[in-house]
Parts: structure tokens; sequence; C-alpha cells
């Protein structure tokens, strides 16, 4: 079936910012200080027409890959009563970014196309972006599919790894002739010569269609420096600690965490951060660095995106029990922190409706799922795969039976608190 193009948002940046944080063209980067310490944040900008220079291949982003808006969207959909209801809403996500980030995987006529009456799915992809380097050589290092059934009572988060071995079709807006890969890199791939975030997403998206068979309702690319003000928006969210783990990325100094580089350059003795077992509250930079650490837990990447989803949950659950979304000026604050932080795909529909359409689901109600029963699934080769068990877990999704699934599958369910 063909894909019904009206339902996809134009590719025209309607304001500066918008061109400004989300860039579709290549560029140099701006030649700013890189990462941000603690309470700076970076946007991610590139400044410049100039074509991007060619640099190594980063070994390990730096920044967590968290896609947190389904946090906000949980934020605003709660059941407990938004005050304003649609209109504020609307009022308060009037400057956010669209983009098309689906292309030909959105949701075809047959599937649903624009209506939101029956299951929402959604690719949630976060993305390792700093203003010293080229908007067309980002990799997206979280991938997280949310699933929402057609009764609109229930969510479910599920992360694909990043090293899984994948088809990537060939896709001309980048010139990429399509391969086998790590599914991390298709954004990458996407995202070279001149395609941009939103070339990324595509190509990301149909990666993952071409997997797993699910086409999507949204989608949506989140960066670190946004995600943090949306934590320091709520105060701090409470995170259970599931095994203790230093920090590879930042440490202390006098006191002020800092990031390793920053550090350094003090000459000052440093201390390492370290998240200690148990639960606790966090501040935005706490709560990122604990989501953003991979080689050093048990389970390495697969223990990381459960620590993500925990952190998803975390701040949905701030956010409802802390009376955010009754206060009207609070809610402001955050949607308008939340805006800087993504850019966003409704498929056409506008964002009042999106989420006022999920407004039955809350944090309560957020089902942690894990792939490959939570550990690495070699090919035999050495690769990464998607077990059967996960695959049919996917095949659940697109028949909308995630709930009888997961009934009869209880292991796939996350433990994290």
């Amino acid at each position: 079936m063909p894909v019904q193009a009206s339902r996809r948002p134009t590719s025209a940046a309607p304001s500066g910012r918008i061109a400004a944080s989300i860039p579709v063209q290549p560029g140099r980067s701006g030649g700013g200080p890189g990462d941000r310490p603690p309470g700076g944040g970076g946007d991610g900008r590139s400044g410049g027409k100039g074509p991007a220079k060619k640099r190594p291949r980063r070994k390990d982003p730096l920044w967590a890959r968290l896609t947190v808006i389904f946090g906000a969207v949980l934020m605003l959909s709660s059941g407990v009563g938004i005050v304003g209801g649609k209109v504020l809403i609307g009022q308060a996500t009037g400057d956010i970014a669209q983009r098309n980030l689906l292309g030909e995987a959105s949701k075809s006529d047959a599937e649903g196309g624009a209506s939101l009456d029956g299951p929402i799915d959604m690719l949630l992809l976060g993305v390792d972006a700093r203003e010293r380097w080229a908007a067309d050589d980002v990799r997206s290092d979280s991938i997280i599919i949310l699933h929402i059934p057609a009764s609109h009572d229930q969510a479910y988060l599920i992360s694909i790894p990043r090293d899984t071995q994948a088809q990537i079709p060939a896709f001309s807006k980048s010139g990429y002739g399509g391969g086998t890969g790590k599914i991390n890199s298709a954004f990458q791939a996407g995202a070279a010569n001149g395609g941009g975030w939103e070339g990324g997403a595509q190509l990301m998206a149909q990666t993952i269609k071409r997997l797993t068979g699910i086409s999507f309702d949204g989608a949506a690319i989140i960066n670190f420096g946004g995600f943090k003000n949306v934590i320091d928006t709520l105060g701090t969210v409470r995170i259970c600690v599931s095994q203790e783990v230093e920090s590879l990325h930042m440490s202390y100094v006098d006191g002020k965490p800092m990031w390793n580089a920053d550090a350094k350059k003090t000459g000052k003795p440093r201390t390492p951060v370290v998240h200690k077992k148990g639960c606790q509250e966090m501040e935005g930079w706490a709560a990122l660095d604990y989501s953003r650490q991979r080689k050093t837990l048990r389970n390495g990447d697969y223990d990381r995106q459960q620590n993500q989803q925990q952190l998803i949950k975390a701040m949905a659950k701030k956010a409802t029990d802390g009376g955010m979304l009754t206060n009207p000026a609070k809610m402001q604050q955050l949607i308008k922190a939340a805006g800087k932080a993504f850019v966003l795909d409704t498929g056409g529909t506008s964002i009042e409706n999106f989420i006022y359409t999920m407004r039955g689901v809350t944090a309560n109600e957020l089902t942690m799922l894990k792939t490959n029963n939570g550990t690495f699934n070699s090919t035999g080769t050495g690769a990464e795969a998607l077990s059967e068990e996960t695959m049919a877990m996917f095949r659940a999704i697109k028949q909308d039976k995630l709930a009888e699934f997961v009934f009869a599958n209880p292991q796939v369910i996350s433990t994290r608190k």
C-alpha cells in the first residue's frame, strides 16, 4: 500500500529556531568548546554552509542517547487531568520543531494511516550531537519503540540493541547504496552528504521496518543538552540503581561534577563520580550520567537500555505525582524545556491531538520490556541478532497483541523499579 504522504509534516523550516536546532544540511561545526559542564548544555547546533570535513569514527560516543520525548508525552497526557486541556497543550507545544522523520516507514492507509483510533507506534531516537561535530556525522545509539495498544490505556517501551546486525536499505537522499551493518549506523548513513537528522531518522525507521515489520505513527529525536534541562525543570528524579557503577565520563573537582576532559584541565585532584546501589533522588546531570554508563555494567548495553527506560518512567512519574500537570505555569516551563530538547514527527496530526489521544496513559501504566532476554544474542559469527522470542514480540506489536504476548512470556518484563 502506498504511504499516505499527506500525513507527513513539511520539511521546510518555518523558523530560524528549527533550522538551527535540527540540522538538515552538512556544515562545519561551530567551533565551540565542545562538551558543556553540568548546567551548561550544548544544543548540537552547527554553523556554516560548507561541506563537513571527515573525521575519524568515534569508538564510543560520550553522551547517553536517551530518548525522553515519551517522558514529555506522559507528562502531558496523564489521566490526572490537564489544566486547560487541548488549548493549553497547543499553546505550550506551539514552537516544537516538527519534521518528516519517518518517510516511507510511516503507516499506510491499510495500517491506520493518519487515524489515532487504533494502536500507536512511535520511534524514539537518541543522538550524540555536540557543537563541534558536523550535522551529518552522528549516530543514534538509543533506539526505543513505544507501543500503545488500541485501548490507549497502557504503554510499552522496547529497546533495540545498538549493535544488532541489520540490512540497511539504499537511501537516495544521502547517496547510501545499502548494505549490512550495526543498526546504530543507519542514522549516520542517512544523515551523510546533506541528509541531516531528518534523513538519518528516515533511514533508521526504514531499517527497523525492514527488520521488524513495524510501521510508525510518529517519531522523535532527542539530544543531551535539552534532556538535562527537562530533568532540571522537574527538580530531581528518583532512580533505583541496580548495581554500583563508577562513571567513565565524569569526576568531582572541589566537590563539583565535571566532564573528565574539563576536570583534567584544572590540574586539581579528581574524585570519580560513583553511582551507589539503592534508590535515590538524582539531579539532571547525575541521572544522565548514570543512564549513559555501558562498558562497566555486567550486561553492557542491555543494562543501559533498562536504565534508560527506567529514567523515562521516573521522569513521567515525577511529573504526574508532583502536580506539575495541574499547574499551568509549571507545565509551560516543562514543555518549554522539552521543546528545546527534541524534534517531533506526529504524522501530520497536531501535537495536541496526538498527546490528548494518550491522556489515559500514566507512568504507572508504562511497562518496560527486554529484548534478547536482556543479554547479548550472537549469530554464531560474533555479530548480534534479535532472538526468535524478540522477533515474536515485534510480531505481537504489529498485530496489537503485545499484552497477550507479555502475559504468556513474563520473562520479557524488566524488573527495574
